[in-house]
C-alpha cells in the first residue's frame, strides 16, 4: 500500500524536484493568507479581544512540534508564579456534536480530542474545546475565575484577539522546503517570524531561540500505572507505536535510549482499534501518553506509555514574564492574581 504520508513528507522536506509544479498552487495560497492578514490588520474582519492577556502557542508548518508539551510548561510555570491560566484548543480529533465543550481529565477523547485530555491531567487549569477559539475563550472566561488565557495552537486563528504569540519550531527539519502549502510545509510565508514575539525550537535552536528539550521518562502500563524503567526493555526488540505529528521523533527518542525499535507509525490523531496494537511476537509495546489515553480501555499488559519531561531555560520564562506584565499594563481593567505576583 501507497505511504501517502512519507510520499508528502518527501516533497515537503527535501528538495525534490516535482515540487516545482505545485509552487503556482502555493503562490495563490500565499496570495490568500497575505490578504486575509491584510483584512485583519484594516479592520475589515473583526477581532475579538478579551478583558486578559492571551498568549497564543503555535506553529508555520503542518505536523507536530510539540505544542502541547510546551501549554503544558506554560501553565504550570504561570500557576506557580500566582497566575490563574485557563486553555482553549481546537480539540483536534474530537467529534462532539456542540461546541465548546469543557475538558477534565475523565473527559472522552473521542470527543474532546487526545491532546485536551493531556492538558486536563497534567494541569490544574480549566479547559475549553472548541474550532472558534474566540467561542471558547469567551466561554471559559464566563464559567472559570482564570486571568490569563493559554490557546494551545491558533496562530493562524486571527479572530482570536492575542497579546503574545509563541511559536514553536522542529528543530530538526525546520521549514522543510519553505514553501508554503500545497508545495511545501508552511501555513504562512516565513516572514511571520518577524512579527512573533518568542521562538521556542524543540531541538537545535538557532541565534535568539529557545530551546525546549523532551525528555523521555519512565514507562507505565496502561493497564494500572506501574512505571518500569525505560533500560529494561533494553533486553529485548519493543515495538514503537506513534499517531502524532512526527512519528520518527519518538522512535529516535527510543532508540537513543538503548531500546531495538520497530516502528509502527499511524497518521495524527489516529483512532486506535485493538488490532493496531496486536503483534504475533507479544513483544512490548511503547507508546506515547498522547495514544495512550485513546487506548486505555482495550490495553493489555504488554502496552506501555512514555510521558515527557520539558525543560526550558530560565530566561524563556523571564522573557514571558516581562511580556505578560506589558499585557497587563495596557489591560487596566484586569486583575493579575489574588495571590502576591511571584518572580524569579
Amino acid at each position: 500500500m501507497l505511504d501517502y504520508r512519507s510520499l508528502i513528507l518527501n516533497y515537503w522536506y527535501s528538495t525534490h524536484p516535482t515540487r516545482w509544479l505545485l509552487t503556482p498552487l502555493s503562490a495563490l495560497f500565499q496570495m490568500v493568507v497575505k490578504g486575509r492578514q491584510w483584512a485583519y490588520r484594516q479592520g475589515l474582519k473583526g477581532i475579538q479581544v478579551f478583558p486578559v492577556p492571551v498568549l497564543v502557542i503555535g506553529n508555520l508548518t503542518l505536523g507536530g512540534t510539540g505544542k502541547t508539551p510546551l501549554v503544558i510548561w506554560l501553565a504550570q510555570f504561570l500557576r506557580h508564579r500566582g497566575y490563574r491560566p485557563g486553555i482553549i484548543s481546537r480539540g483536534y480529533g474530537g467529534q462532539a456534536r456542540n461546541y465548546p465543550q469543557r475538558v477534565y481529565p475523565d473527559s472522552d477523547p473521542y470527543l474532546v480530542g487526545d491532546e485536551a485530555i493531556l492538558l486536563a491531567r497534567h494541569t490544574t487549569s480549566p479547559i475549553v474545546v472548541g474550532p472558534d477559539r474566540a467561542i471558547a475563550a469567551r466561554t471559559l472566561l464566563a464559567h472559570a475565575d482564570c486571568n490569563v488565557l493559554l490557546s494551545d495552537d491558533g496562530l493562524q486563528h486571527y479572530a482570536l484577539g492575542r497579546d503574545i504569540e509563541i511559536l514553536l519550531v522542529d528543530g530538526a527539519r525546520r521549514f522543510g522546503n519553505g514553501h508554503c502549502l500545497p508545495a511545501g510545509p508552511l501555513r504562512e510565508p516565513l516572514d511571520r517570524l518577524q512579527t512573533v514575539d518568542l521562538v521556542v525550537t524543540n531541538g537545535f535552536p538557532q541565534a535568539g531561540e529557545f530551546a525546549m528539550h523532551l525528555q523521555l521518562q519512565t514507562a507505565r502500563r496502561l493497564t494500572d500505572g506501574t512505571p518500569y524503567p525505560l533500560k529494561k526493555f533494553r533486553h529485548s526488540k519493543i515495538h514503537g507505536v506513534a499517531g502524532i505529528g512526527n512519528p520518527e521523533r519518538f522512535f529516535i527518542q527510543l532508540q537513543t535510549q538503548g531500546l531495538t525499535v520497530q516502528p509502527h507509525p499511524f497518521p495524527d490523531h489516529h483512532r486506535f482499534q485493538p488490532n493496531d496494537l496486536t503483534f504475533e511476537d507479544q513483544q512490548p509495546v511503547l507508546m506515547t501518553e498522547k495514544d495512550a489515553v485513546k487506548c486505555t480501555h482495550f490495553a493489555r499488559d504488554n502496552h506501555w506509555y512514555v510521558p515527557l519531561d520539558v525543560s526550558l531555560p530560565a530566561s524563556f520564562g523571564d522573557q514571558v514574564l516581562n511580556l505578560l506584565q506589558q499585557a497587563f499594563r495596557k489591560k487596566p481593567n484586569a486583575k493579575h492574581s489574588n495571590n502576591r505576583m511571584l518572580h524569579g
